[in-house]
């Protein structure tokens, strides 16, 4: 006697281990950034290697899971925290750095990192995301059906300009976006 059993639970894709997941984003973004591609109307031309960044990774895996468990979609988290809220948070801070920008994608119920990737650079505003060439470093979660890609780069001081600072020949201003 054969007996069937069926699920109604939709099949979760999983990786084999969490470095092959990984490995598999770094390698599809990668390989398109180093050819370059269109965005929409807009050509990206190759843009520099994105590397691997915990604690980005750590925040796209708390928003991620946040999603989930309180049932949203948005870069605004319910409690109303920012995309540079969770990022900050998880350790990728901007004090010390000569520059520092952040970026986020988000997606919601693709069953592969192919489709994911597929669908991301299909989307124009996702796309500048992944060919923007500040970007330096990403990290990237997947919780049940969201998915979460958060993106940072940041410039570091050159050494003379490390001895400036420090010698008080050169100081650090910042721009307040409400003042003239």
């Amino acid at each position: 006697m054969l007996t069937l059993i069926v699920s109604t639970a939709r099949t979760q894709y999983r990786p084999a281990t969490a470095e092959s997941f990984k490995q598999e984003f770094l390698n599809y973004i990668n390989t398109t950034r180093a050819r370059g591609c269109n965005c929409g109307t807009k050509w990206f031309p190759p843009a520099p290697p994105l590397s691997w960044n915990t604690s980005l990774q750590k925040s796209a895996f708390r928003h991620a899971k946040d999603m989930n468990d309180k049932s949203y979609f948005s870069h605004t988290s319910k409690d109303g925290r920012s995309m540079q809220d969770r990022i900050v948070f998880a350790g990728y801070i901007f004090n010390g750095y000569k520059s520092f920008i952040i970026g986020e994608n988000i997606a919601e119920g693709q069953q592969s990192i192919r489709q994911v990737m597929q669908e991301w650079f299909a989307s124009e505003g996702h796309c500048h995301n992944l060919m923007n060439p500040a970007f330096r470093e990403i990290g990237i979660a997947q919780y049940n059906d969201y998915w979460v890609q958060d993106f940072g780069g940041r410039e570091s001081y050159s050494p003379a300009e490390q001895r400036a600072l420090e010698s008080g020949q050169a100081r650090v201003s910042t721009l307040d976006k409400g003042k003239n």
